[in-house]
């Protein structure tokens, strides 16, 4: 490891992590976000994070940023605030499993998890989560109110539909708190999912762990939602192969097989609307030659994930009965 900043360093196939000199003895929240050819994005949300940071009397929290070979200079940036930022390069484009080398250099206790166009509104936000997770030790992970940029909440199914603090189901990848020896204990990120559904993938692991995962709607990250790098092809192909590979692994025959169906033309339909047939036959292929280990889920467990069977539900889908 080096210090940074670094300049022009060539990618030789190896992480590359440039750490502060002297970082803080022991940050209680570690926040890391991932990077990919959006540097306006990245610089908002570092400039940001760096107001935050600059109003808190504690150096309590650590900020890591990944970039995932970038080739539109968010490297070469992020390398010239590596005197208050961990930056990590990875030397190709690995989609989420970027997050994980993020994860593993993390200190803190808790990770907040960002996305390169997401930021927490303000300081009451991170207070908030900390107090969370520092009360409830059967607390697992703490799921963010998604606004846009106008402060509007954005409503997924991911979160309560009535945006009453509780219980949740799951989180929004782009603005989460988890404990991370957690985190560590449930594997990260499924790293062969590349993007879509590897929160979902997660929380199941979560809950499956026996930790809840509770909604704050006083916890507000802004997810401006750049549409860079928003193709349409990914949203047929990664949703419907990894959808597809969560109920192989988790639910069990013939509920497997009625949501299995359900995915398909659901998938289908997606594909026919952006004209993205190829991506939807690869999804497919590859949703079905790839080994599952099978972990079937207790009735109890599938029960709390029963806006996962709506979502995934053709009948939900098409009575709007979700």
């Amino acid at each position: 490891m080096v210090s940074a900043p670094i300049a022009d360093t060539p990618r030789t196939g190896f992480v590359m992590v440039h750490n502060i000199t002297h970082p803080p003895a022991c940050p209680r929240l570690s926040i890391v976000f991932l990077n990919y050819n959006r540097l306006d994005d990245t610089r908002y949300t570092l400039t940001h994070l760096k107001q935050l940071l600059a109003a808190r009397s504690q150096a309590d929290i650590e900020v890591i940023a990944v970039d995932n070979a970038s080739s539109d200079g968010t490297a070469e940036y992020l390398r010239t605030e590596a005197h208050w930022v961990n930056v990590i390069e990875m030397p190709d484009n690995t989609g989420i499993a970027g997050y994980n080398e993020g994860f593993k250099q993390a200190r803190g206790d808790y990770l907040l998890v960002l996305d390169d166009d997401s930021h927490p509104v303000d300081n009451a936000t991170l207070d908030r989560l900390l107090q969370h997770l520092d009360n409830n030790p059967k607390l697992g992970a703490v799921a963010c109110r998604i606004e846009d940029a106008q402060l509007q909440r954005v409503w997924t199914w991911h979160l309560p539909k009535n945006d009453q603090a509780g219980e949740s189901m799951a989180f929004v990848g782009c603005g989460f708190a988890i404990r991370r020896d957690l985190f560590e204990q449930v594997g990260w990120y499924p790293a062969d999912f590349f993007l879509y559904q590897n929160e979902i993938a997660v929380s199941i692991e979560v809950l499956h762990a026996g930790y809840q995962i509770y909604y704050d709607p006083q916890c507000r990250v802004i997810h401006r939602a750049s549409p860079t790098g928003r193709a349409s092809w990914r949203r047929v192909y990664y949703p419907t192969r990894n959808t597809i590979w969560l109920i192989r692994r988790y639910f069990p025959y013939p509920v497997a097989a009625y949501l299995i169906c359900s995915r398909l033309c659901l998938g289908l339909l997606r594909a026919i609307q952006s004209l993205e047939f190829k991506w939807y036959y690869r999804a497919v292929r590859e949703a079905f030659a790839a080994p599952i280990e099978q972990q079937p889920l207790s009735p109890s467990l599938r029960k709390q994930l029963d806006t996962f069977w709506r979502q995934n539900s053709v009948w939900h889908q098409l009575t709007g009965r979700l």
